[in-house]
């Protein structure tokens, strides 16, 4: 099991701290705002809370489509996301088959995929809206594994071409460049 807590609560942390003025900024994720973002990490947030309690249904069945920012995100995401976090903290959600996105898939991949997704869009709040976003080692270390069973050469609809960075990186940004997202990127 992994504790999806420290990541959730640093997403969280960065969706609270966004100005509106900043909802048409741009992001890492070239096709997406930031309101896109943001609703689509409220989204992910449900489905994978469904996917954690084997909840299967509206939003375990269906791949992510964009949706509106719900008008209370402020209020509403934070504690999806805690919810999410405190619906992996379950060992059995962990265990036998789940569902995510339309796709069946082991609990423990369904953890790992629901973890390493809080953590890319959450850095991608972060960086562009200029904030900071840390990330504890267990984590990234987490997320590195699983997103490293991935071609590095890009996986159509999850990750780009991997960004080429020093071995000695820091993990958070192996992490990042992995996914194909360059830790240099600054949109502000």
């Amino acid at each position: 099991m992994i504790d999806l807590t420290p990541a959730c609560g640093r997403t969280a942390l960065a969706l609270t701290s966004v100005p509106d003025e900043l909802l048409d900024a741009v992001t890492p994720c070239a096709e997406m705002r930031l309101r896109d973002l943001l609703a689509h990490v409220g989204m992910l947030s449900l489905a994978f809370t469904a996917a954690a309690r084997k909840e299967l249904g509206e939003w375990t069945d269906s791949p992510p489509e964009p949706r509106p920012l719900d008008a209370d995100w402020r209020d509403a995401y934070p504690p999806r996301l805690s919810g999410l976090a405190q619906a992996w903290q379950q060992p059995d959600a962990w265990t036998g088959m789940t569902r995510a996105g339309g796709i069946d898939l082991p609990g423990e991949t369904a953890g790992a995929v629901a973890l390493t997704e809080v953590v890319l869009h959450g850095w991608d709040v972060a960086v562009s809206t200029g904030q900071p976003y840390e990330l504890d080692a267990r984590t990234a270390q987490a997320c590195l594994d699983h997103i490293s069973q991935f071609d590095a050469a890009g996986t159509e609809g999850l990750f780009g071409p991997a960004v080429p960075v020093p071995d000695d990186a820091p993990m958070l940004e192996r992490v990042l460049a992995r996914s194909g997202r360059d830790p240099r990127w600054r949109g502000r």
